[in-house]
């Protein structure tokens, strides 16, 4: 598709199935979001042939074509989507060596569904702006499942004509897209939604870490929440594994829970918010990191915060 077919498409509303997408980040979240904009979407799809990504098999029968760096990305797609760990790898991937502002057309558009900083957020968006291109910051939630089923929520902070621009792409991988407010507030609102998640989350797994230590029937225990103040998702997405230790429900790592939570202290000290009890989630957290359970899912932490059969 040319720059100027492109363009008549971006201001007529017309034959913009034929956008071609590019994603950097591959992994969990990433290949099923790759996986829908190819099936459900339809678009012609080019990604950033990486280590780090989860098997390519897949994408690649369905003609998504691998590139070497994000700048060949980036001269490729009218829309690039970053699906990555943090705000480090997301300023490496734009404003670094190779990086996607020295490949961007004119026009293009950036979208950023990884879990970021929104200080960062705002100064990568300056960056694109600066040469002509726009950026949305469009942190998911939901799991790796929902992503593969391409029924992903997003928190999208931006401008709303740059929303516009992209609706159809984000439709083949979303089942809502919210517009939040300007630039970063997608990442502020994921950060304080991840915050209460992963809180949470990890105040069942001590209850329930402590019930186990002392015998309680796992049935019992979950029913007692379920039936008061402790019914939640949280409650049940950690009750597989408080049952048969099935920690599918909750395919999300343990160092990245620990990484969205300090980046919810970073925040809140930057606005000079009180964040005592976001201090205490690190602290929980990062004994099982530094035990070397990083890879651990969340639902682990059941186990892992035990003292008992550990």
């Amino acid at each position: 598709m040319t720059s100027a077919r492109v363009q008549r498409s971006r201001a007529e509303g017309i034959e913009e199935n034929e956008m071609h997408v590019g994603i950097i980040g591959i992994g969990l979240m990433g290949h099923g979001i790759a996986r829908s904009v190819l099936i459900r979407g339809g678009f012609a799809v080019s990604f950033l042939d990486h280590p780090g990504n989860q098997p390519v098999d897949e994408i690649t029968g369905l003609g998504a074509r691998p590139c070497t760096t994000p700048a060949e990305v980036a001269a490729a797609s009218d829309v690039v989507i970053l699906c990555v760990t943090g705000s480090p790898q997301v300023e490496a991937i734009v404003t670094g060596e190779n990086g996607l502002t020295s490949g961007l057309r004119p026009g293009s558009v950036i979208v950023d569904c990884s879990t970021a900083l929104p200080e960062s957020t705002q100064r990568m968006g300056e960056s694109v702006r600066a040469i002509g291109c726009d950026y949305l910051d469009a942190p998911m939630t939901r799991t790796a499942r929902h992503a593969h089923e391409g029924k992903l929520n997003l928190l999208v902070g931006g401008e709303a004509v740059t929303l516009e621009k992209v609706r159809t792409v984000l439709a083949s991988f979303t089942e809502d897209v919210a517009h939040v407010g300007p630039l970063s507030h997608g990442h502020r609102l994921k950060l304080l939604h991840n915050y209460v998640s992963v809180g949470f989350m990890s105040l069942l797994a001590e209850a329930a870490a402590q019930s186990a230590d002392a015998g309680v029937d796992p049935q019992v225990f979950l029913d007692v929440l379920a039936g008061g103040g402790g019914a939640s998702v949280a409650l049940d997405r950690l009750a597989p594994y408080i049952l048969k230790e099935d920690r599918e429900g909750l395919p999300f790592f343990v160092a990245n829970a620990q990484k969205d939570i300090d980046y919810y202290r970073t925040m809140s000290d930057a606005a000079g918010a009180q964040s005592t009890i976001a201090d205490g989630v690190s602290k929980a957290i990062a004994g099982a990191v530094d035990a070397g359970h990083g890879q651990a899912y969340v639902p682990e932490l059941v186990r892992l915060f035990r003292t008992k059969n550990r």
